[in-house]
């Protein structure tokens, strides 16, 4: 059944460039701004945590291996930016099916695209802060141009991951409205067990409850976006290649996540119209 799916996918890809051209156009319809908030609320976001977590909190970022870059501001963004995404994509996601009622009434088309288109779009506006970033991090001497190959194969891998999670929420959003308001709640948990605002090495190795010592880091590594935020800083702020413990696990998890949401989304599709 996947691999019937994935075949009306492709033979769909026309119709997903069309849809996701439509989200990109009414993103910041009548927006005076337009894209420039595309930029603009990533780095407020870094200047709002930058004065918190670095100058109240005192939250001090490590240095660059090999590159000695020390700088916050930098550091929270090399892991920010993939955590906008995945917020940015679930939530989009999560009303792609119920905003396009009428066209899922009216005509048969595979309807995970509506949702890849959603995910695309914000794909678009990723690769555009990721493109500030890269010119940024240049222009304080970290020459990060030979590892934008890298880069880019970290945006595939994170892009599979978060359309694998948004198939499962845009779908089960349909059936259950009560799932928008839960992964609301389960992505600001999901932000704070995750290395954005702090570095890796502030999370204890071991920890003692009730008498019994528990390997806190080893547990904390299996949340994906922990992986996700220290190999794309790897690339971008330490200027070395991701580890390959942390490369394989992000491959498989990301692969499985969209896995299980496009067999999710073919389960409970049958209804949507009736649904809607």
């Amino acid at each position: 059944m996947l691999g019937v799916k994935a075949a009306e996918l492709v033979s769909s890809r026309e119709l997903m460039v069309n849809l996701t051209l439509r989200e990109l156009r009414g993103k910041y319809k009548r927006s005076v701004l337009g894209w420039t908030w595309s930029l603009l609320n990533p780095l407020a976001s870094m200047v709002i945590f930058t004065i918190v977590f670095s100058f109240f909190l005192k939250v001090k970022p490590p240095v660059g291996n090999p590159s000695g870059l020390h700088n916050f501001a930098f550091f929270l963004l090399c892991g920010m930016l993939p955590w906008n995404f995945l917020s940015n994509g679930i939530n989009g996601a999560m009303g792609a099916l119920i905003g396009n009622a009428n066209l899922i009434k009216k005509v048969y088309f595979p309807r995970e695209v509506l949702v890849a288109a959603t995910v695309a779009a914000f794909d678009v506006t990723f690769l555009i802060e990721l493109g500030v970033l890269a010119v940024a991090l240049v222009a304080f001497g970290n020459f990060v141009i030979p590892w934008i190959p890298v880069v880019l194969f970290l945006v595939v891998l994170v892009t599979v991951f978060v359309l694998g999670i948004a198939l499962t929420v845009s779908v089960l959003n349909v059936y259950f409205r009560d799932v928008q308001h839960l992964v609301g709640i389960l992505l600001l948990l999901w932000f704070y067990a995750t290395p954005i605002v702090y570095p890796l090495s502030y999370v204890p190795r071991h920890t003692d409850i009730g008498g019994q010592v528990i390997p806190l880091r080893h547990i904390y590594s299996f949340n994906p976006m922990v992986r996700f935020a220290e190999v794309f800083r790897d690339a971008m702020y330490h200027l070395r290649f991701p580890s390959w413990n942390n490369t394989l696990y992000l491959v498989v998890v990301s692969a499985l996540s969209l896995i299980v949401g496009m067999w999710v989304f073919a389960k409970l599709e049958g209804r949507l119209a009736e649904e809607l």
